[in-house]
């Protein structure tokens, strides 16, 4: 597979800059690219890496069976293979698949103290493994989370440059609208990310071939691989109870509401037998979850009800691939997707926020005659984020920004397939901008 251009490539470079670096874990989904970009980092940066998998090279997990002094486990090390070299300053350990080896988080520690070695772990993050691993090392280790490949890295990918991507930026902040060909082009474009998604083997596969040929193959594959990978790794819950929640997320995505209720997952089902499953397929990297705001006002957290609640895939691409087989081809020509239209513009901006660290909220009143899809907000205020997949009316976003009770809120934005533009109370964007927004809510004033 040629080496796609990721964000973290930079991230790696900053953090090896870094003088006072610790050791760092890069946690997040399977297939999202992070073996590949970690292992390309190494080979640019240092004279020798020393890779292990501890999925693969079983092994090694007795590595840490003497104690967690570094120079014993380089000892270790060297038993089972003489030919690496360890060059203090200019050797890299990476350590990967480590939710298969505990003791490699602990390690961490001395790692740090000896200060001889940069180390890199990797890992999916799935189940209680990952939170004995949060244990471990505490103050002594960086976290990292990394996603599959967000719209910006798909342009690169295309070909784009970091000039053309900047121009649209600034067409965003200066509000200036995109020209014909300018919004044609890059919502042809947007319209591709929607239905490959961003995971690296399928976006490759994608843009060297030029055509959709074998990726919904590749997609349907990769969530077996996660369906195999909860029946490995949920110890401590119930992995019939995950595999039912996670199988039914397109589901509930196709209707109207699409609120999650665990008792619609299967019959007689109480939300007390399911408790620790959505946060589980949380952590693992799987899902992105959007709690229903109890009043839209700041703050954020802590204004939710942790039981009304929507269900995202985290990489859209993953939820085309769960659907029928003709859904690719009615994405592309814009046709029959009626209800589920709305739930992949949803779903792929849902993704595009998380991807810029914003956490998910929706509101719904309970008489439902005020709904919104999402909620960011900058320094000041509390920001409506409507999605809109037909060009319908704007009725909730106008009364949260118009009226006096919502005081959090001083204006709005609406996601279409439109060009951008400001009316005085919401801003209107492409969507294939969403992901410059936490940008733009910076940079906005100045």
């Amino acid at each position: 597979m040629d080496l796609l251009k990721r964000k973290i490539d930079q991230d790696l470079a900053d953090w090896k800059k870094n003088p006072d670096r610790l050791p760092l874990i890069v946690k997040g989904a399977r297939q999202i690219g992070k073996t590949e970009s970690i292992r390309s980092f190494g080979r640019t940066h240092y004279k020798n890496i020393i890779e292990i998998n501890f999925a693969l090279q079983k092994q090694y997990k007795g590595i840490f069976d003497n104690g967690f002094e570094v120079d014993t486990i380089v000892k270790n090390i060297s038993l089972i293979n003489p030919n690496l070299e360890f060059v203090p300053g200019e050797t890299l350990f990476f350590f990967d698949e480590i939710q298969d080896c505990i003791n490699c988080a602990t390690s961490l520690k001395a790692f740090r103290l000896d200060g001889r070695f940069d180390v890199i772990c990797s890992g999916s993050m799935m189940g209680i493994n990952y939170n004995e691993i949060e244990s471990n090392s505490v103050g002594f280790k960086e976290d990292y989370e990394m996603y599959s490949m967000d719209f910006e890295e798909f342009l690169w990918a295309k070909g784009y440059c970091g000039e053309q991507i900047e121009d649209l930026y600034q067409h965003m902040l200066q509000i200036k609208p995109l020209s014909e060909l300018e919004q044609t082009v890059f919502s042809d474009i947007f319209r591709e990310y929607m239905v490959i998604g961003g995971m690296p083997a399928i976006v490759n596969t994608f843009v060297k071939n030029n055509h959709y040929g074998g990726t919904l193959k590749m997609q349907q594959q990769i969530l077996l691989d996660y369906e195999e990978d909860i029946t490995k790794y949920a110890s401590g819950l119930d992995k019939t109870k995950i595999l039912n929640v996670y199988r039914k997320i397109p589901v509930f995505l196709g209707r109207s509401n699409k609120k999650f209720c665990i008792s619609k997952v299967e019959r007689g089902a109480r939300n007390r037998e399911y408790v620790g499953v959505v946060d589980w397929l949380e952590n693992a990297g799987m899902i992105n979850v959007c709690y229903c705001m109890e009043l839209p006002e700041l703050p954020l957290k802590g204004n939710y009800d942790p039981d009304n609640y929507r269900i995202y895939f985290r990489d859209t691409g993953l939820l085309i691939g769960s659907l029928d087989e003709e859904v690719q081809e009615d994405l592309r020509a814009n046709k029959n997707f009626n209800t589920y239209k709305g739930a992949v513009y949803e779903n792929i901006v849902g993704d595009m926020l998380v991807k810029q660290g914003y956490p998910l909220y929706f509101y719904k009143n309970t008489k439902g005659t005020v709904e919104m899809d999402f909620f960011v907000r900058d320094a000041d205020s509390l920001i409506p984020v409507e999605v809109k997949a037909n060009d319908g009316a704007t009725i909730s976003l106008n009364n949260l920004i118009s009226q006096e009770k919502y005081g959090d809120i001083a204006y709005g934005i609406k996601l279409g397939n439109k060009n951008i533009g400001f009316n005085g109370k919401f801003y209107t964007f492409p969507y294939f901008l969403t992901f410059f927004l936490k940008r733009f809510l910076k940079e906005r004033k100045k």
